[in-house]
């Protein structure tokens, strides 16, 4: 199943269609995207029986950030190796985590207005929780997941390593320093779950040049992993999303380092969900 934000209506979107939730379903279900996962186990019964003969086609650009308002944003620092090495930065023992304020996400294209000149990218598989979560095992992970999403963790490096401390979770939530997108796709829709290829790309006029290039099998902590580990401190919400991390390749690991400019288009693409493409102003 592919869950997305149409103008701000709950759809499940099949190849170029999309199936408008609260009518399909004669208002069992509501049409706010967020509140879905509270009523996760009902509806994903109730979606696989869908009747989708009044779908509809419709444009890329009314998508919204298909999770518009998590109580809770995690995110994780250094779980990819190649990324913990290129910043100079051994494998930790146990997840790095900080927050990306909820007001920072965005839409899948959504325009992204740059804060300063030391602003980097990075493609994250994003986990959206659709049952609770509190000291669960990592073997019962994945059935605490409602689906997968693609996520830009965009970050000012100057904020972020702004005085006597860094300022992580400051220098990633700026406005639409978030992007999500542009569907939920439920993990039985892909070919391995554990194993999903993600890129980014620039284009700057007519050159279009990738910059990151892995694949989730290399984390660190696996997604049942990370599930198990945050909620061993703390309760996951259904709605709440999990930034697990990105692969080497970002702008502030390369010599010199480079940073986005204006006018460039950020393109995020994992494998089985689709791309989000980010014009840069």
């Amino acid at each position: 199943m592919r869950l997305a934000n149409l103008g701000g209506r709950l759809v499940i979107v099949k190849s170029d269609h999309a199936l408008d939730v609260e009518s399909a379903s004669n208002g069992r279900f509501g049409a706010d995207p967020q509140a879905i996962y509270e009523d996760w186990a009902e509806f994903s019964t109730w979606a696989k029986t869908a009747d989708f003969t009044s779908a509809g086609g419709f444009d890329e650009a009314d998508l919204k950030a298909p999770v518009p308002r998590p109580r809770q944003v995690f995110a994780i620092g250094l779980n990819y190796a190649d990324h913990a090495a290129e910043s100079n930065f051994t494998l930790p023992a146990d997840p790095v985590v900080f927050t990306k304020f909820p007001n920072c996400i965005g839409a899948p294209n959504t325009d992204v207005e740059l804060s300063g000149t030391s602003v980097d990218y990075e493609v994250e598989l994003v986990v959206v929780i659709g049952r609770r979560a509190y000291r669960v095992s990592a073997k019962d992970g994945w059935d605490h997941v409602a689906g997968l999403t693609i996520g830009q963790d965009i970050s000012d490096r100057e904020v972020q390593m702004r005085g006597p401390a860094p300022q992580f979770s400051l220098g990633k939530s700026f406005a639409n320093y978030g992007p999500i997108g542009p569907v939920v796709v439920t993990a039985d829709e892909l070919a391995d779950r554990d194993a999903i290829g993600l890129t980014t790309q620039l284009q700057a006029g007519d050159s279009t040049t990738t910059m990151q290039d892995g694949n989730t099998r290399d984390l660190v902590f696996s997604v049942p992993d990370l599930v198990a580990r945050l909620s061993a401190v703390t309760v996951l919400y259904p709605g709440d999303i999990i930034f697990t991390g990105t692969p080497s390749g970002v702008g502030l690991g390369k010599t010199p380092p480079q940073y986005l400019n204006r006018g460039e288009v950020l393109i995020s693409t994992i494998e089985g969900i689709g791309t989000i493409r980010n014009s840069l102003t």
